[in-house]
C-alpha cells in the first residue's frame, strides 16, 4: 500500500496489518475505544458509514406514501 510519508505511525500500523502482525479487528476496536463518542460520530458521518440507514428510511417513506 501507498501511505502518506508524514503519517509514520499510521503507516506502521497499516503495514503491520498487511503483514499479518496485527489483527485488523483488534486495531479497529482499539481505535474506536480510544476515540471519544463525538470523534466516532464525526468519522462515521464524514465517511458515510450509515448511508444505508438513510436509504432504508427513504424506502420506508416511499412505502408509507402508497
Amino acid at each position: 500500500m501507498v501511505y502518506v510519508p508524514h503519517r509514520v505511525y499510521t503507516s506502521k500500523i497499516l503495514d503491520a496489518i498487511d503483514e499479518g502482525i496485527l489483527d485488523r479487528d483488534q486495531v479497529i476496536l482499539a481505535c474506536l475505544n480510544w476515540m471519544s463518542e463525538q470523534e466516532v460520530k464525526n468519522m462515521a458521518e464524514c465517511n458515510d458509514f450509515f448511508s444505508y440507514e438513510e436509504e432504508s428510511e427513504e424506502e420506508l417513506d416511499t412505502c408509507e406514501d402508497m
